[in-house]
């Protein structure tokens, strides 16, 4: 070995505090005798590098400087018989085992510290929950919370739809909010109204609703419990004039059970089931074989026969009589005090002889739509319920998720989405809004992309009705997050474990 060599490995080894130089100088020839008799296989070299580790660990017990004295002759004569290429070769090898054979001695010089948890690689378990992490992004199985990415075209699940006279189960189509959506939709309230020549709206009456019985105006008829007044003029002896202590009533004549009257001169008349101008010439028929020309007059004075109920969201429920005004709808609503602030004005429920209507008053005083105002007839029952039900529910991705009432119907989706805060700017996904709606039995699904907030200009003109869903879809990196959150706890519990040596097993796991 070259004295080049020599220094160079003594330099490395005082680099590394480990030995003085002259050691390591002797530890190489060592090294370069072992080489030249067991060059041929490379076992023989690991045997002689435990070799240097044992001399190693003698030098730092003071012990390397009498051994390295008697072997540095073996090891000048050796590296004098090999080439100095092989010698630069083994030299090399033999500075490798040599600072390896320093940081086992100075471990063994180091006082043993209480076993603690020592850090090792957790590479295998990050890469399993990677690829934990990347099957469910790509499965979408397990990812939490809720996500409109399966009905971007259609429903994902089948919804009540109404084909023909049925109703059937099936896959909605998705219908985009657009400007020709809201044209179409405002050209369809429009039908109710025609444009007058002074270009004002005025409220058509249209063709009566046949689907509401009682629609066109009856006189009244006479019952069992009423009370008439028959006047024959000029024949004051007939006629029981009602005095200053016989009210109208004490002095009428009372309608029997079995609908009949009694009149002199007439008999027995059967009344029920008649007009007042129907009896008035029943009873000039009678009488006109005792009374020439008679006149005479018929009028209710006490109407005890005919009531309706109404129940409800009104000031004053109860019955009411029906008279000789005519009782509409209107008419019975007001006489109870009119409706309170709960009501729900379009959604009025008429109930006759078994079968119930919906009758929509707010049309009536909003649109001008008479239709609506039904003449009762006797036994209807009209029920003015709570707007409990007008509600529509704003859920996602919106500041403050809930359900909303609706002002007498009147809500458009800019306003739920305002009532909701509006959307998270944070995990929202603007461009992905849906609108899910059952209305009379058939599902509808609309969509609007509000990543432009000139979209709201549609979301103000799109009418919501009662029991809408409004839906703000998730963002994507919303979800990733929510992978990751819930992967956290579970990766740092691996990584605590794989970290923890147990003493009881020798510092294994």
């Amino acid at each position: 070995m070259s004295r080049f060599t020599t220094d160079r490995t003594a330099r490395r080894g005082a680099a590394r505090g480990t030995v003085p130089g002259t050691d390591l100088a002797h530890m190489a020839g060592i090294a370069h005798v072992a080489a030249a008799d067991h060059a041929a296989t490379y076992n023989a070299a690991a045997d002689h590098a435990a070799t240097y580790n044992a001399a190693a660990y003698n030098a730092a017990t003071y012990n390397a400087a009498t051994h390295s004295a008697a072997t540095h002759s073996a090891a000048t004569h050796s590296a004098a018989t090999h080439s100095a290429a092989t010698a630069r070769a083994e030299a090399r090898a033999a500075n490798c085992a040599v600072a390896r054979a320093n940081d086992r001695a100075e471990t063994r010089a180091t006082p043993r510290a209480t076993p603690r948890a020592t850090p090792r690689s957790p590479t295998l378990i990050r890469t399993a929950l990677v690829a934990l992490a990347t099957a469910a992004i790509g499965g979408c199985t397990l990812i939490p919370g809720t996500s409109g990415s399966l009905m971007r075209e259609e429903s994902s699940v089948p919804l009540p739809v109404t084909e023909g006279a049925e109703t059937v189960p099936a896959n909605v189509k998705l219908q985009p909010i657009t400007a020709q959506l809201i044209i179409d939709q405002h050209q369809a309230e429009e039908t109710r109204f025609r444009r007058g020549n002074a270009g004002g709206q005025t409220a058509t009456r249209g063709k009566a609703d046949k689907s509401i019985p009682g629609f066109d105006y009856e006189d009244y008829k006479l019952g069992p419990g009423d009370i008439i007044n028959v006047i024959v003029w000029d024949h004051p002896e007939i006629t029981i004039p009602a005095g200053s202590y016989r009210s109208a009533e004490q002095s009428g004549t009372l309608v029997a059970e079995d609908g009949t009257i009694f009149f002199p001169f007439a008999g027995v008349v059967k009344v029920a089931g008649l007009t007042t101008r129907e009896v008035r010439k029943l009873l000039a028929k009678r009488m006109a074989s005792v009374i020439e020309n008679v006149q005479l007059d018929v009028r209710i004075v006490s109407f005890r026969s005919k009531r309706v109920y109404v129940v409800g969201e009104v000031s004053k429920p109860g019955l009411q009589p029906i008279d000789d005004i005519r009782m509409t709808l209107v008419e019975a609503v007001n006489r109870a005090g009119g409706i309170t602030e709960e009501a729900d004005h379009g959604n009025v429920l008429l109930t006759r002889k078994g079968q119930t209507w919906r009758v929509d008053l707010q049309a009536l005083y909003e649109e001008g739509d008479v239709s609506q105002n039904v003449l009762l007839q006797p036994g209807d029952i009209i029920n003015v319920p709570d707007r409990e039900l007008n509600k529509v529910f704003v859920l996602g991705e919106v500041r403050n998720p809930g359900s909303f009432m609706m002002n007498k119907r009147r809500t458009t989706l800019a306003e739920a989405l305002s009532d909701a805060g509006f959307v998270n700017q944070s995990t929202s996904d603007p461009a992905w809004v849906y609108v899910m709606r059952t209305d009379n039995g058939s599902s509808e699904l609309f969509h609007l992309n509000a990543r432009s907030p000139d979209a709201l200009l549609l979301a103000e003109r799109f009418p919501l009705l009662p029991r809408d869903v409004v839906y703000v879809d998730v963002a994507a990196v919303a979800r990733w997050n929510r992978v990751v959150s819930n992967i956290l706890p579970t990766s740092q519990m691996l990584q605590l474990t794989s970290e923890t040596r147990y003493p009881l097993f020798g510092g294994r796991q």
